[in-house]
């Protein structure tokens, strides 16, 4: 799965550039790798270039219909500031890309439950009561699936 994910990184990324603000483009693409990171891995998928472009739209979708309910005119842009950028020396390059595999490797190790929950909190922004209904737990299990994955996934990056 990550192989077709990493083959078709740069068509993902144009596909983005196209339709959305270059300061979004990371995040769409990060969204797409979580949502095939999170997918049951016991599902094959026929055709893999399909399935990520139709992620992609999906994700594209979801952050419009997410900013259509933010008034983001509200919100100062650091473009107005000036704000020296630390510079991306290839160390902190490196740091990065291992914190990421450290992440990712942490997301695995999960238990399903804990990290269905996780992925439903903070990359769907499902309320804990909606998940709670989804997964047809409690909204304190709910709760205790999402520390539990906070402490595990920082615990992974520190």
């Amino acid at each position: 799965m990550r192989q077709g994910f990493t083959q078709h990184l740069g068509a993902i990324r144009r596909f983005f550039l196209k339709r959305a603000p270059v300061a979004d483009v990371d995040d769409l693409v990060q969204d797409v790798a979580m949502r095939m990171h999170t997918r049951r891995a016991d599902d094959p998928i026929a055709n893999v270039e399909g399935y990520l472009f139709q992620t992609a739209h999906s994700v594209l979708a979801d952050r419009g219909r997410r900013d259509s309910t933010r008034c983001r005119s509200s919100h100062d842009s650091l473009e107005e500031f000036h704000h020296p950028v630390e510079d991306r020396s290839p160390e902190r390059v490196l740091e990065g890309k291992e914190q990421w595999s450290m992440l990712l490797a942490a997301m695995e190790d999960l238990p399903a439950r804990t990290r269905e929950a996780f992925v439903l909190h903070r990359f769907e922004e499902m309320q804990y009561a909606a998940i709670a209904g989804h997964m047809g737990i409690s909204v304190s299990a709910v709760e205790k699936h999402i520390m539990r994955a906070i402490r595990r996934l920082a615990d992974a990056i520190a």
